[in-house]
Protein backbone atom coordinates (compact mmCIF):
# COMPACT_ATOMS: atom_id res chain seq x y z
CA UNK A 1 0.00 0.00 0.00
CA UNK A 2 1.80 3.30 -0.90
CA UNK A 3 1.12 6.74 0.53
CA UNK A 4 0.72 5.45 4.04
CA UNK A 5 1.51 9.09 5.66
CA UNK A 6 -1.12 10.70 4.61
CA UNK A 7 -4.57 11.03 6.16
CA UNK A 8 -7.82 11.19 4.47
CA UNK A 9 -8.73 14.57 3.76
CA UNK A 10 -5.18 15.18 2.05
CA UNK A 11 -5.27 11.62 -0.13
CA UNK A 12 -8.87 12.58 -1.59
CA UNK A 13 -7.99 16.07 -2.54
CA UNK A 14 -4.82 14.72 -4.14
CA UNK A 15 -7.11 12.68 -6.09
CA UNK A 16 -10.15 14.39 -6.82
CA UNK A 17 -9.42 15.99 -9.98
CA UNK A 18 -9.05 12.56 -11.36
CA UNK A 19 -11.95 10.41 -10.00
CA UNK A 20 -15.03 9.73 -11.64
CA UNK A 21 -18.37 10.86 -11.03
CA UNK A 22 -19.48 8.34 -8.75
CA UNK A 23 -15.99 8.70 -6.95
CA UNK A 24 -16.57 12.19 -6.70
CA UNK A 25 -20.12 11.53 -4.97
CA UNK A 26 -18.20 9.79 -2.38
CA UNK A 27 -15.49 11.38 -1.50
CA UNK A 28 -17.91 14.72 -1.51
CA UNK A 29 -20.26 13.19 1.16
CA UNK A 30 -17.74 11.71 3.23
CA UNK A 31 -15.69 15.89 3.32
CA UNK A 32 -19.19 16.99 4.17
CA UNK A 33 -20.65 14.49 6.24
CA UNK A 34 -17.76 12.71 8.05
CA UNK A 35 -18.89 12.04 11.43
CA UNK A 36 -22.06 9.98 9.89
CA UNK A 37 -20.04 8.53 6.91
CA UNK A 38 -17.56 7.26 9.77
CA UNK A 39 -20.25 4.49 11.36
CA UNK A 40 -21.50 3.36 7.68
CA UNK A 41 -20.52 0.07 6.09
CA UNK A 42 -19.87 0.25 2.50
CA UNK A 43 -23.10 -1.13 1.58
CA UNK A 44 -24.90 1.35 3.55
CA UNK A 45 -22.55 4.05 2.36
CA UNK A 46 -23.41 3.23 -1.42
CA UNK A 47 -27.48 2.54 -0.43
CA UNK A 48 -27.14 6.56 1.10
CA UNK A 49 -25.72 7.78 -2.27
CA UNK A 50 -27.51 5.53 -4.65
CA UNK A 51 -24.51 3.65 -6.30
CA UNK A 52 -23.12 0.57 -6.06
CA UNK A 53 -21.14 -1.28 -2.74
CA UNK A 54 -18.54 -1.77 -4.90
CA UNK A 55 -18.55 1.50 -6.41
CA UNK A 56 -17.43 2.36 -2.80
CA UNK A 57 -15.37 -0.72 -2.47
CA UNK A 58 -13.41 0.72 -5.49
CA UNK A 59 -13.31 4.13 -4.29
CA UNK A 60 -11.38 2.82 -1.21
CA UNK A 61 -8.87 1.14 -3.23
CA UNK A 62 -8.14 4.09 -5.67
CA UNK A 63 -7.24 6.13 -2.54
CA UNK A 64 -4.41 3.49 -1.67
CA UNK A 65 -6.29 1.48 1.00
CA UNK A 66 -6.30 -2.31 0.74
CA UNK A 67 -9.86 -2.38 1.28
CA UNK A 68 -12.92 -0.49 2.90
CA UNK A 69 -12.25 -1.63 6.43
CA UNK A 70 -8.00 0.19 6.29
CA UNK A 71 -10.18 3.18 4.80
CA UNK A 72 -12.95 3.16 7.52
CA UNK A 73 -10.08 2.92 10.41
CA UNK A 74 -8.34 5.63 8.63
CA UNK A 75 -11.12 7.80 8.50
CA UNK A 76 -11.65 7.05 11.94
CA UNK A 77 -8.22 8.14 13.10
CA UNK A 78 -9.07 11.41 11.09
CA UNK A 79 -12.30 12.24 12.37
CA UNK A 80 -11.17 11.63 16.53
CA UNK A 81 -8.02 13.90 15.23
CA UNK A 82 -10.92 16.76 14.24
CA UNK A 83 -12.92 15.67 17.62
CA UNK A 84 -9.78 16.62 19.73
CA UNK A 85 -9.82 20.36 19.42
CA UNK A 86 -10.80 21.08 22.72
CA UNK A 87 -8.16 19.16 24.15
CA UNK A 88 -5.63 20.89 21.51
CA UNK A 89 -7.16 24.65 22.96
CA UNK A 90 -6.96 23.03 26.35
CA UNK A 91 -2.90 22.16 26.18
CA UNK A 92 -2.33 25.40 24.43
CA UNK A 93 -4.44 27.74 26.42
CA UNK A 94 -5.09 25.67 29.91
CA UNK A 95 -4.18 27.87 33.00
CA UNK A 96 -3.82 31.07 31.18
CA UNK A 97 -5.22 33.92 32.32
CA UNK A 98 -8.26 35.70 30.46
CA UNK A 99 -5.30 38.58 29.58
CA UNK A 100 -2.93 35.99 28.45
CA UNK A 101 -5.41 34.59 26.12
CA UNK A 102 -6.18 37.75 24.68
CA UNK A 103 -2.76 38.45 23.67
CA UNK A 104 -1.98 35.06 22.64
CA UNK A 105 -4.93 35.06 20.08
CA UNK A 106 -3.99 38.52 18.91
CA UNK A 107 -0.73 37.93 18.42
CA UNK A 108 -1.50 34.68 16.81
CA UNK A 109 -3.63 36.83 14.40
CA UNK A 110 -1.17 39.34 13.69
CA UNK A 111 1.89 36.65 13.11
CA UNK A 112 -0.95 34.93 10.34
CA UNK A 113 -1.15 38.73 8.52
CA UNK A 114 2.65 39.09 8.81
CA UNK A 115 3.01 35.38 6.74
CA UNK A 116 0.33 36.19 4.50
CA UNK A 117 2.58 38.91 3.64
CA UNK A 118 5.22 36.67 2.68
CA UNK A 119 3.41 33.96 0.76
CA UNK A 120 0.58 36.10 -1.11
CA UNK A 121 2.00 36.71 -4.96
CA UNK A 122 1.54 40.23 -5.68
CA UNK A 123 1.52 38.89 -9.36
CA UNK A 124 -1.35 36.90 -8.75
CA UNK A 125 -3.35 39.97 -6.76
CA UNK A 126 -2.97 42.12 -9.77
CA UNK A 127 -4.44 39.11 -11.97
CA UNK A 128 -7.53 39.05 -9.36
CA UNK A 129 -8.16 42.28 -9.77
CA UNK A 130 -8.35 42.26 -13.38
CA UNK A 131 -10.36 39.77 -13.97
CA UNK A 132 -12.76 40.86 -11.35
CA UNK A 133 -13.23 44.18 -13.41
CA UNK A 134 -13.32 42.53 -16.53
CA UNK A 135 -16.19 39.47 -15.89
CA UNK A 136 -19.30 40.24 -17.18
CA UNK A 137 -20.96 38.37 -14.20
CA UNK A 138 -18.93 37.78 -10.98
CA UNK A 139 -20.16 34.73 -8.79
CA UNK A 140 -18.75 34.38 -4.77
CA UNK A 141 -19.01 31.23 -3.10
CA UNK A 142 -17.78 30.63 0.54
CA UNK A 143 -19.37 27.87 3.07
CA UNK A 144 -19.56 27.65 6.51
CA UNK A 145 -17.45 29.44 8.11
CA UNK A 146 -16.19 31.20 5.02
CA UNK A 147 -19.67 32.67 4.51
CA UNK A 148 -19.17 35.89 6.51
CA UNK A 149 -15.97 36.22 4.03
CA UNK A 150 -18.61 36.05 1.31
CA UNK A 151 -20.63 38.09 2.27
CA UNK A 152 -18.70 40.94 3.07
CA UNK A 153 -16.71 40.71 -0.34
CA UNK A 154 -20.03 40.68 -2.02
CA UNK A 155 -21.32 44.25 -0.07
CA UNK A 156 -18.72 46.13 -0.91
CA UNK A 157 -17.76 44.88 -4.74
CA UNK A 158 -21.58 45.63 -5.27
CA UNK A 159 -20.44 49.42 -5.19
CA UNK A 160 -17.62 48.95 -7.53
CA UNK A 161 -19.41 46.60 -10.08
CA UNK A 162 -22.47 45.85 -11.56
CA UNK A 163 -23.72 42.14 -11.57
CA UNK A 164 -22.41 40.27 -8.39
CA UNK A 165 -24.02 37.37 -7.82
CA UNK A 166 -23.29 35.43 -4.33
CA UNK A 167 -24.18 31.91 -4.34
CA UNK A 168 -26.37 30.85 -0.94
CA UNK A 169 -26.76 27.14 -0.83
CA UNK A 170 -27.56 24.49 1.20
CA UNK A 171 -26.85 21.70 -1.36
CA UNK A 172 -24.70 21.34 -4.74
CA UNK A 173 -27.98 21.20 -6.75
CA UNK A 174 -29.10 24.86 -5.45
CA UNK A 175 -25.45 25.80 -6.43
CA UNK A 176 -25.62 24.47 -9.84
CA UNK A 177 -29.34 26.35 -10.35
CA UNK A 178 -27.52 29.46 -9.38
CA UNK A 179 -24.87 29.44 -11.71
CA UNK A 180 -26.74 27.58 -14.61
CA UNK A 181 -25.41 30.52 -17.24
CA UNK A 182 -22.08 30.77 -16.17
CA UNK A 183 -19.28 31.13 -19.31
CA UNK A 184 -16.18 32.03 -20.52
CA UNK A 185 -17.47 35.91 -19.93
CA UNK A 186 -18.07 35.57 -16.06
CA UNK A 187 -15.61 34.62 -13.65
CA UNK A 188 -15.59 33.03 -9.96
CA UNK A 189 -14.31 33.77 -6.58
CA UNK A 190 -14.73 30.75 -4.59
CA UNK A 191 -13.03 30.92 -0.96
CA UNK A 192 -12.69 28.08 1.31
CA UNK A 193 -10.17 27.09 4.31
CA UNK A 194 -9.83 23.86 6.13
CA UNK A 195 -11.68 22.08 6.02
CA UNK A 196 -12.54 22.38 2.66
CA UNK A 197 -16.40 22.80 1.67
CA UNK A 198 -16.62 20.28 -1.37
CA UNK A 199 -19.15 22.46 -2.41
CA UNK A 200 -17.08 25.42 -3.03
CA UNK A 201 -14.70 22.60 -4.48
CA UNK A 202 -17.76 21.51 -6.56
CA UNK A 203 -18.86 25.29 -8.05
CA UNK A 204 -14.88 25.85 -9.27
CA UNK A 205 -15.09 22.92 -11.22
CA UNK A 206 -18.17 23.35 -12.70
CA UNK A 207 -17.39 27.35 -13.38
CA UNK A 208 -13.84 25.78 -14.69
CA UNK A 209 -15.92 23.42 -17.18
CA UNK A 210 -17.70 26.45 -18.45
CA UNK A 211 -14.45 28.19 -19.39
CA UNK A 212 -15.09 30.93 -16.67
CA UNK A 213 -12.37 32.95 -14.93
CA UNK A 214 -11.42 31.04 -11.39
CA UNK A 215 -10.16 33.16 -8.79
CA UNK A 216 -9.69 31.19 -5.20
CA UNK A 217 -9.26 32.41 -1.41
CA UNK A 218 -7.03 29.77 0.15
CA UNK A 219 -4.75 28.64 2.30
CA UNK A 220 -1.67 27.01 0.51
CA UNK A 221 -0.33 25.68 -2.66
CA UNK A 222 -1.55 21.94 -1.42
CA UNK A 223 -5.05 23.03 -0.96
CA UNK A 224 -7.26 21.37 -3.62
CA UNK A 225 -9.59 24.57 -4.47
CA UNK A 226 -6.14 24.91 -6.45
CA UNK A 227 -7.22 22.42 -8.85
CA UNK A 228 -9.53 24.45 -11.05
CA UNK A 229 -7.97 28.24 -10.19
CA UNK A 230 -6.60 30.44 -12.69
CA UNK A 231 -5.75 32.93 -10.01
CA UNK A 232 -4.84 31.56 -6.19
CA UNK A 233 -4.41 34.47 -3.48
CA UNK A 234 -3.13 32.48 -0.31
CA UNK A 235 -3.74 33.74 3.20
CA UNK A 236 -2.88 31.99 6.38
CA UNK A 237 -5.88 31.10 8.27
CA UNK A 238 -4.92 28.18 10.90
CA UNK A 239 -5.12 28.18 14.18
CA UNK A 240 -5.28 25.96 17.72
CA UNK A 241 -8.91 27.47 18.26
CA UNK A 242 -12.57 25.91 18.31
CA UNK A 243 -13.21 28.66 15.53
CA UNK A 244 -11.16 29.64 12.64
CA UNK A 245 -8.82 32.33 12.33
CA UNK A 246 -10.19 34.81 9.51
CA UNK A 247 -8.02 38.32 10.13
CA UNK A 248 -5.82 37.31 7.19
CA UNK A 249 -7.75 36.38 4.44
CA UNK A 250 -10.23 39.13 5.67
CA UNK A 251 -7.21 41.73 5.04
CA UNK A 252 -6.47 39.55 1.72
CA UNK A 253 -10.45 40.85 1.14
CA UNK A 254 -9.66 44.43 2.13
CA UNK A 255 -6.59 44.76 -0.15
CA UNK A 256 -9.04 43.52 -2.94
CA UNK A 257 -11.50 45.80 -2.16
CA UNK A 258 -9.24 48.98 -1.80
CA UNK A 259 -7.57 48.46 -5.40
CA UNK A 260 -10.90 48.16 -7.29
CA UNK A 261 -11.92 51.25 -5.80
CA UNK A 262 -8.74 52.81 -6.93
CA UNK A 263 -8.75 51.30 -10.53
CA UNK A 264 -13.16 52.55 -10.33
CA UNK A 265 -13.45 55.57 -8.62
CA UNK A 266 -16.10 57.26 -10.44
CA UNK A 267 -18.45 54.14 -10.11
CA UNK A 268 -18.00 53.97 -6.43
CA UNK A 269 -18.55 57.92 -6.03
CA UNK A 270 -21.41 57.38 -8.14
CA UNK A 271 -23.13 54.45 -6.22
CA UNK A 272 -22.44 55.90 -2.56
CA UNK A 273 -24.03 58.92 -3.59
CA UNK A 274 -27.30 57.03 -4.96
CA UNK A 275 -27.03 54.99 -1.56
CA UNK A 276 -26.81 58.18 0.06
CA UNK A 277 -29.80 59.87 -1.67
CA UNK A 278 -32.16 56.74 -0.69
CA UNK A 279 -30.91 56.63 2.80
CA UNK A 280 -31.95 59.90 3.00
CA UNK A 281 -35.22 59.98 0.99
CA UNK A 282 -36.07 56.68 2.42
CA UNK A 283 -35.30 57.41 6.16
CA UNK A 284 -32.84 53.90 6.46
CA UNK A 285 -31.57 55.19 9.45
CA UNK A 286 -34.36 56.96 11.19
CA UNK A 287 -33.35 56.07 14.90
CA UNK A 288 -31.11 53.90 14.19
CA UNK A 289 -28.06 55.98 14.55
CA UNK A 290 -26.46 58.38 17.38
CA UNK A 291 -24.54 61.46 16.43
CA UNK A 292 -23.05 63.33 19.21
CA UNK A 293 -22.98 67.80 19.06
CA UNK A 294 -20.48 68.65 21.87
CA UNK A 295 -20.93 65.86 24.63
CA UNK A 296 -25.00 65.22 24.02
CA UNK A 297 -26.30 62.74 21.70
CA UNK A 298 -28.89 63.49 19.09
CA UNK A 299 -30.69 61.31 16.76
CA UNK A 300 -29.93 60.95 13.23
CA UNK A 301 -33.11 61.77 11.69
CA UNK A 302 -33.36 62.03 7.76
CA UNK A 303 -32.05 65.47 5.69
CA UNK A 304 -35.60 65.78 4.28
CA UNK A 305 -37.17 65.85 8.08
CA UNK A 306 -39.56 68.91 8.93
CA UNK A 307 -37.31 72.19 9.08
CA UNK A 308 -40.89 73.69 11.16
CA UNK A 309 -41.43 70.51 13.19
Amino acid sequence: MGNTQSDVRTRINDRYARMSKSHKRIAAYIMEHYDQAVFMTAAELGENLGISESTVVRFASGLDYEGYPEFQKALEEWVKGKLNTLQRINAKYGGSTQSEILSAVLSADVEKIQDTMEILDPAAFETAVEIILEAKNLYIVGIRSCEPLADFLSFYLNMVRKNVWLIRTTNVTELFEQMIRIDAADAVIGISFPRYSMRTLKAMEFANDRNAKVITITDSVHSPMCLYSSCNLFARSDMVSIVDSLVAPLSVINALVVALCLKRPNEVREGLEMLEEAWNNYQVYLNDEINFIGEEPILNYSLKRDENA
